[in-house]
């Protein structure tokens, strides 16, 4: 007989040889295997458990614990500190993969986000714009080119881009030398219908280093008109002595330019650098979407307060001011963050652009220098937010079971930023680590 069975099995090969060889009744072999099993089979189930039981153990042991347990245990030795005692905490974590609560402490309270508020902007562009919109600036032209000099009005429109840059100017200009145009006769008008005439957001301190808001933007600043006729004069267009003034487009006007940015740029700086410009630009863009000229900040609130009726809370429990977080009125929940990122999670559009735009921990952006070596670099991907007295962090990353989370931290009342920051860092660390 051919050995099938070795190591632990072999000792059945024994038995049967032994008792095929055994010249008895069949009445007599019944018997004989009965009693031979009664003794024999226990006792080798014995030794191979013993066996079994002398084997090393996994070392990732913590593995075996069921998430929930694990980050509870972990969370709840994280909050037991100081600092709860001296400000107020807003925490919640999510399991996107099965769709469950893991954690939350605080997550109703109402609290300021401070740039974790570019979270919401940032979703609410992508859900109402879409992934292929694009920021755009418009060179108009109305009347007649004689003899190369150009009569009538030239229009600027503008659309909030704050990417224009020298680039885009200079297309602006080379436009103009390919029709012919080698001086200007016309009137330079800017229209900036687009939003209203707020030029800071509501809430903003004064002392602020503040971004000034205007739909025609170069380079991040307000002097368009100043420098497209400086641009003109370089690409040797004569302006005489042209100025601007502040009026709405013709309606028979006609494009000369576009110049335009997509919604992945702008967002990259937007959240990777926590850009302010970038994040009021966009909300305008949201603004504008309802269809009334001039957009106002009111309007944007109104689409934002759809899409957090869309995820499922009551708008009216939250005070919404501004796109990037820099009011002092803005006031949120940890719970409205994680059911915003996890609505973007559940539409695959908006999440893949979103996560390309946040900061990674330890590589870029606002979190390059923070979990470096550790658990969640390259893991945590989250959106970072810093004024006086608050810190915050609201993003996603992978748990030790492969497990996809969004989480949001909001510390609000503490007197060093640093110290949130730490605390942050160990939540993260908590979700990472296996």
């Amino acid at each position: 007989m051919g050995r099938f069975f070795t190591g632990e099995k072999a000792w059945l090969i024994d038995f049967f040889a032994t008792f095929a060889a055994l010249g008895l009744t069949m009445m007599k072999k019944i018997i004989l295997l009965t009693l031979w099993a009664s003794l024999l089979w226990p006792a080798q189930m014995t030794a191979q458990t013993a066996v079994q039981d002398e084997a090393p153990q996994a070392d990732s042991t913590v593995l075996m614990v069921p998430l929930r347990q694990l980050v509870t245990e972990r969370l709840d030795a994280l909050v037991d500190d100081s600092l709860m005692e001296r400000s107020q905490l807003g925490l919640m974590v999510w399991d996107l993969t099965d769709d469950t609560l893991l954690y939350a402490r605080g997550e109703h309270q109402l609290l300021r986000p401070a740039s974790t508020m570019k979270v919401l902007t940032a979703i609410a562009a992508l859900d109402c714009l879409g992934p292929d919109y694009r920021y755009t600036t418009t060179l108009y032209h109305k009347g007649t080119i004689s003899q190369g000099r150009l009569q009538g009005d030239l229009v600027c429109v503008g659309g909030m881009d704050p990417m224009f840059d020298r680039k885009d100017m200079q297309a602006f200009a080379q436009a103009l030398k390919k029709k012919g145009v080698k001086s200007l006769g016309c009137r330079l008008i800017i229209d900036t219908s687009m939003k209203d005439g707020d030029k800071w957001g509501e809430g903003w301190c004064w002392d602020d280093k503040n971004p000034t808001l205007s739909p025609l933007l170069y380079e991040g600043k307000t002097d368009f008109a100043g420098q497209l006729l400086r641009e003109l004069r370089s690409a040797g267009i004569g302006t005489g002595s042209v100025s601007a003034i502040i009026d709405n487009c013709p309606k028979d006007a006609q494009p000369l330019c576009t110049r335009s940015h997509t919604i992945d740029e702008v967002l990259k700086q937007m959240m990777k650098e926590s850009d302010n410009l970038y994040a009021e630009a966009t909300y305008y863009q949201i603004a504008a979407r309802v269809g009334r000229r001039p957009a106002t900040a009111k309007d944007a609130q109104k689409v934002e307060h759809e899409l957090l009726a869309k995820v499922g809370l009551d708008a009216d429990h939250y005070r919404l001011a501004d796109g990037s977080g820099l009011s002092l009125y803005n006031y949120l929940t940890a719970e409205a963050q994680v059911m915003l990122l996890r609505y973007a999670w559940q539409q695959p559009d908006i999440y893949s652009h979103l996560l390309a735009s946040l900061p990674i921990a330890g590589v870029d952006g606002t979190l390059e220098k923070r979990l470096v070596d550790t658990a969640a670099q390259g893991n945590v991907r989250a959106k970072t937010g810093t004024v006086s007295g608050i810190s915050a962090l609201a993003g996603y990353c992978t748990a030790p079971n492969g497990h996809r989370l969004c989480f949001s931290i909001i510390n609000q009342g503490v007197r060093r930023s640093a110290e949130g920051r730490e605390f942050q860092n160990r939540v993260c660390l908590a979700l990472c680590q296996p």
